[in-house]
């Protein structure tokens, strides 16, 4: 920051004046003096120049009312900015309260205990409370509207000072003798605090000022400190909180008279007095130090006592009483900010919020982006990025792995482009007090050591290129040099920042580079000069003063230095010392001058031209020009940019009231003398004056501001020398094709052009009837609807290819802003069905979009594209249909898939004759398996004609259930199914015999090879060859229960007897049972004897079974005789095993009888008449 006095108002008759308060918020300055003397003061600006604002602005007394109400002197002021209340005592005890009527102020109240003087008075955050202490040791708390909310005595106190905690639930209290105690707001103690900055301190102790920075304009870092406490012997502590056992501690050397913080807590201001070194005279100063104790200007000021200090709500101005006069100083703060790439990136606090909230406001396109960073310490910019440098957070992870001490890294670069998104960033462990970029290197400096990172930018690399650079070792892309170091440039191997702790007797205090150089400044007032990109220690310079701002012009010839007094010298670097050292006076080292101008806060080098600069030196822009200045100019603007003859300025004062509206108000362009002059030469006097003044003061903005004068007059000669005196290829190429044009008008029209006066280029071009060239010049400019308008407005016909060109991109132009329902209108009228597609697909239009698929013609680029949007809507049908009409059934089988519509995967699969199926069904299959949906895997392999796959898992399916001892019924049914699938398998063998065959053989041949077809390829010929054995067994099992029922004894007992050929699949224990209960309702008990014996011999059962049929043999045989039992008939015939009917169960004696078509069994002839459906496998009969 800097800070200079700039007013000074002077109190009538010389009275002295005691205090000094400024309203944050309404701006308001009050003075208490000898005499009863009180005044309200107002400074105000009024200018009606808009570039003349904040600071710059002459400002006058809008107010001076003296307020008379006091007979003594008036000692104590302080405001009530929310409520608009003025509060101030004297010497007598009086309390006044004044309050605002009609632009004046008036007493509200008045207060006097008549017993002590009043020592201080504070207002809490929130302006509803006020404290009053008396010297006596009296305490008052009072409301805003004048009530009493409680007193209290304390008792052997003399009371000094009071202040309220942010929260108002605290109370200090100051004691005459240097204590501080705690209260809390109801008055009852709680602890005495410990003042730590006093040890070793003797003498008498009183306490200068306590101010608690109420936190209303944020914090500049989380945890930061807030309360200060000065003693007059110029120590102070500034703690977090009442009870933080280690604040930080300041000597300021001082006799302090008062504090206070500015308006966001960034800054305290310590006035009082400094004795002189080797004098007895004591002068004034104010010094300015951070939350963190570290000493940022000090301000003299003249005059014999000061007795208060007041900031300005906005912190650009402070207010001293000295005397009988009340002086403004105004301060040029350190605003976190920077500019890149038409972009200004500025810093500001939140009350809400912890971290800085950084904006990157695009000035071109009056944009901005919003970044959060916490406890950010510095914003530096060059070229198109910037740097932010803040402490590192502990909870976030750090990826970079050059740490190898396993301490996480304090600090943190992050580089980022100007919409504030990150490209890179680096952990380090130096503190990044000054930080400075070229267009590679970042280089930050602590007071020890400097660090170099070589950033790189990915947009400018190729993948691969990318890829090496992750993988390059990081030695040659960071640096770490001690300041006390002499680099000789050979590569060091990887940082070392160990080195960069060891403490260093002179300081560094500032840096600046450019691409071939840097420069360190140091406290003793050398500087180091470095070559880059090896650093090796060139030279050294000496200087009277501490640097505080270096930098160094285009080509690093010259070093513009500003030192902490705000004196600003020159320092020419190309001229070398005689001395090897480069120690001694100025003029040895090589100063290029004896220029000198005092009161600087802002610079900045020409980007183009080395001996040309602008600076700021109180509230005027000076150029200069080879050391001579231009005319100042009345700003208070920071210097943002100087190319071109023209300096952009920022007003940061005016975007900090208000930062997260910036307006463009605040940027400010001034043109230097030169360009002004040049201007005014073409205006008034003529092309060739002014070309020979140009020729005399030459600059490629001046050649380009003749060049395009010489256009608007069509002197094509001076255009094409001033085009190439400033190297534009394209004026120049402008200017030719120019010459070449026959007609005035045109020649004029496309001048107009040039200089973006389109519509006056388009009337010209249709006052000359050429509506081609007017479509042209819209077609270049992008503008497609004022196209469509000029090809409708023609007479005749205009060509379709470029209405269809204009359609198409204002359908793109409504695409980009993603209003589908326009662009489709004009995408229809286009006839651009790709993007067409797109918007009804973005409109979920799938209707149309679907029609749009079938116009389409067979293999059209597009219809892929279509089926996968279908599919990625689950709109099966469609994109198959899709996918076929260009030839593509792999994508229609890979969709059905993957919406798991399998069936129709299969049948494209089967239809398109894919070799594949097989792979696409096995894992459909063991999908369903997973989910034991087993008779789904079924149908899917019936569907897909693989019978034999579909038949396995029937029979293992009927098996299972046979296993559990379902209904036998629906065992049955289960069989039935998986032999009719066998059937079906054999059926499609024979089918593709046949086919292979085309005729050639005979039936007798070709059924033979189908069989052997099937030997060869069945895995399984239970499966095959007794396809119906299960379905048999489970026929008779029911047929013999359904007989025995129905009466029909000795048929129930011949097929139960039929029933001992299943013994592997019904359990033989139901077979013999079932046989056991049928012979004895037939009274065959021989037969009962036999399937008693066989139920008893079963080794399945076991001992208590077995016991119980013998028990019940027992008990039947002793009733009936099984004496000339006959064995079990057998059904063997002359010719064989005869078949048995599956109506009755019984043998088939008849040569004739009826066989099924499907199932190959028989019945006999009169039995199957009764039936329309085959009894075992329900298949027609007829």
């Amino acid at each position: 920051m800097f800070i200079y006095l700039s007013k000074k108002i002077a109190i009538p008759n010389n009275i002295h004046l005691k205090c000094v308060s400024w309203n944050k918020d309404q701006g308001f300055i009050a003075c208490g003096g000898d005499d009863g003397l009180l005044r309200v003061l107002k400074l105000e600006s009024q200018t009606d120049d808009a570039k003349l604002k904040g600071l710059a602005a002459p400002s006058n007394l809008s107010m001076n009312q003296t307020l008379e109400g006091h007979s003594g002197a008036v000692q104590v002021v302080t405001w009530n900015e929310q409520y608009e209340k003025l509060t101030t005592s004297d010497q007598n005890g009086l309390i006044i309260v004044w309050m605002l009527y009609k632009g004046a102020w008036y007493e509200e109240m008045i207060n006097n205990r008549n017993k002590s003087v009043v020592r201080s008075m504070s207002w809490n955050a929130d302006g509803q409370k006020i404290c009053i202490v008396y010297e006596d040791g009296a305490v008052i708390v009072g409301s805003v509207d004048g009530n009493r909310i409680w007193g209290k005595e304390l008792k052997g106190n003399q009371l000094a000072h009071v202040a309220w905690s942010p929260d108002s639930k605290i109370l200090l209290f100051g004691m005459a003798n240097g204590e501080v105690q705690i209260y809390d707001n109801q008055g009852n103690f709680i602890v005495k605090m410990t003042i730590i900055c006093l040890s070793n301190a003797t003498g008498a102790i009183s306490i200068a000022g306590i101010h608690w920075y109420s936190g209303t304009g944020g914090y500049v870092e989380p945890d930061c400190p807030c309360l200060a406490i000065c003693f007059d012997n110029g120590r102070c502590q500034i703690m977090r909180y009442e009870n933080d056992e280690n604040p930080v501690c300041i000597d300021t050397l001082m006799n302090v008279v008062s504090i206070q913080w500015n308006h966001c807590g960034s800054v305290l201001a310590v006035a009082g007095s400094l004795r002189a070194a080797n004098q007895d005279k004591e002068f004034n100063v104010v010094q300015f130090y951070t939350p963190f104790g570290e000493h940022l200007r000090t301000l003299k000021v003249p005059g014999k006592q000061m007795t208060g200090v007041g900031w300005e709500g906005g912190g650009l101005r402070i207010g001293l009483a000295v005397d009988s006069y009340i002086y403004f100083a105004n301060i040029r703060p350190d605003y976190k900010w920077g500019y890149c790439c038409s972009t200004v990136v500025y810093a500001y606090t939140k009350p809400e919020r912890q971290e800085y909230c950084v904006v990157f406001w695009d000035t071109k396109n009056n944009e901005k982006f919003v970044k959060y960073v916490k406890s950010l310490m510095s914003i530096t910019t060059s070229g198109d990025f910037c740097i932010l440098a803040s402490k590192a957070d502990d909870t976030q992870p750090q990826e970079d792995a050059e740490l190898e001490s396993g301490s996480h890294a304090r600090y943190v670069l992050i580089l980022c482009n100007s919409i504030g998104t990150p490209l890179d960033s680096k952990y380090i462990d130096i503190d990044p007090l000054f930080v400075t970029m070229t267009k590679t290197h970042v280089i930050a400096a602590s007071k020890e050591a400097f660090y170099l990172w070589q950033y790189r930018v990915a947009k400018k690399l190729t993948a691969l290129e990318i890829n090496q650079v992750t993988r390059t070792k990081k030695e040659g892309r960071e640096r770490v040099y001690h300041i006390d170091s002499n680099p000789s440039g050979a590569n060091e191997g990887s940082p070392d920042f160990a080195k960069a702790f060891t403490a260093t007797r002179d300081p560094i205090c500032s840096i600046t580079a450019t691409d071939r150089t840097l420069i360190v400044g140091r406290e003793s007032g050398t500087i180091h000069r470095y070559s880059l990109p090896n650093v090796v220690l060139l030279h050294k310079y000496t200087l009277n003063n501490r640097a505080y701002y270096l930098s160094l012009n285009c080509n690093s010839s010259r070093l513009a230095i500003i030192d902490i007094a705000g004196v600003l010298t020159l320092l020419d670097l190309d001229v070398r010392a005689s001395g090897d050292d480069g120690s001694g006076n100025q003029a040895s080292a090589g100063d290029p001058s004896k220029f000198e101008r005092k009161d600087v806060w802002d610079m900045k080098w020409a980007k183009d031209n080395p001996d040309l600069f602008a600076m700021m030196e109180k509230t005027r822009m000076y150029v200069f020009r080879n050391l001579d200045p231009e005319e100042p100019i009345q700003t208070s603007g920071y210097i943002c940019n100087f190319e071109d003859l023209e300096i952009k300025s920022v007003l940061l004062d005016e975007i900090m009231k208000d930062p997260e509206r910036p307006n463009k108000d605040n940027l400010i362009n001034f043109e230097i003398r030169s360009l002004r002059d040049s201007r005014a030469l073409i205006e008034k006097v003529g092309i060739e004056d002014a070309s020979q003044f140009i020729e005399d003061n030459p600059h490629p903005r001046l050649w380009r501001l003749l060049a395009e004068a010489a256009l608007q007059k069509l002197d094509l000669k001076t255009a094409e020398q001033a085009f190439v005196r400033c190297k534009d290829f394209q004026g120049i190429e402008f200017v030719k094709r120019l010459g070449n044009l026959q007609s005035e008008p045109m020649k004029q029209a496309e001048v107009a052009a040039y200089f973006s006066r389109f519509e006056e280029a388009e009337r010209m071009y249709l006052d000359m009837d050429r509506r081609d060239l007017a479509i042209s010049l819209r077609m270049k400019l992008g503008d497609w609807f004022r196209v469509l308008q000029l090809l409708k407005s023609g007479s005749g016909d205009c060509d379709d290819a470029l209405l269809e060109q204009a359609y198409n991109a204002i359908g793109d132009y409504f695409a980009d802003r993603q209003k589908w329902v326009n662009a489709v209108q004009y995408y229809l009228q286009g006839r651009n069905q790709e993007r067409l597609a797109e918007c009804y697909y973005m409109l979920e239009e799938y209707q149309g979009l679907e029609k749009l698929s079938t116009l389409l013609p067979e293999n059209h680029k597009l219809l892929p594209e279509i089926g996968q949007m279908f599919a990625t809507v689950g709109m099966c049908e469609q994109a198959v249909k899709a996918y076929l009409k260009c030839s593509q059934p792999k994508a229609a089988v890979d969709t059905c898939v993957h919406l798991n519509q399998w069936n129709e995967a299969v049948e494209l699969a089967r239809t398109h004759n894919m070799k594949e199926i097989k792979s696409l069904l096995s894992k459909y299959a063991s999908h369903l398996l997973e989910k034991s949906k087993t008779l789904e895997v079924v149908e899917l392999y019936r569907k897909a004609h693989y019978f034999l796959d579909a038949a396995k898992l029937m029979f293992k399916i009927a098996d299972e259930e046979a296993k559990k001892g379902t209904r036998p019924l629906r065992v049955k049914k289960l069989y039935v199914l998986a032999a009719h699938l066998v059937e079906s398998y054999h059926e499609q063998v024979k089918t593709s015999q046949q086919s292979k065959a085309k005729g050639k053989k005979s039936e007798a041949t070709t059924a033979l090879a189908g069989l052997l077809e099937e030997d060869a390829s069945s895995s399984d010929n239970r499966i095959v060859d007794n396809a119906w054995r299960g379905a048999e067994a489970y026929h008779f099992f029911l047929l013999a229960q359904r007989q025995l029922y129905d009466g029909y004894l000795p048929n129930a007992m011949t097929t139960a007897l039929h029933l001992r050929e299943y013994e592997d699949i019904i359990p033989a224990v139901e077979i013999y049972s079932l046989l056991a209960i049928c012979c004895t309702a037939n009274r065959s008990f021989g037969q009962c004897s036999q399937a008693f014996i066989k139920l008893e011999s079963l080794e399945s059962l076991g001992p208590a079974q077995r016991q119980q049929y013998e028990d019940l043999a027992l008990e039947i045989f002793t009733k009936h005789n099984s004496s000339g039992a006959e064995l079990f008939p057998s059904s063997e015939g002359a010719d064989g095993k005869l078949p048995t009917c599956i109506v009755t169960g019984l043998p088939i004696q008849e040569y004739q009888f009826w066989m099924c078509s499907v199932c190959k069994h028989c019945a006999q002839g009169q039995e199957i008449t009764k039936y329309n459906c085959c009894p075992l496998c329900h298949s027609a009969t007829a």
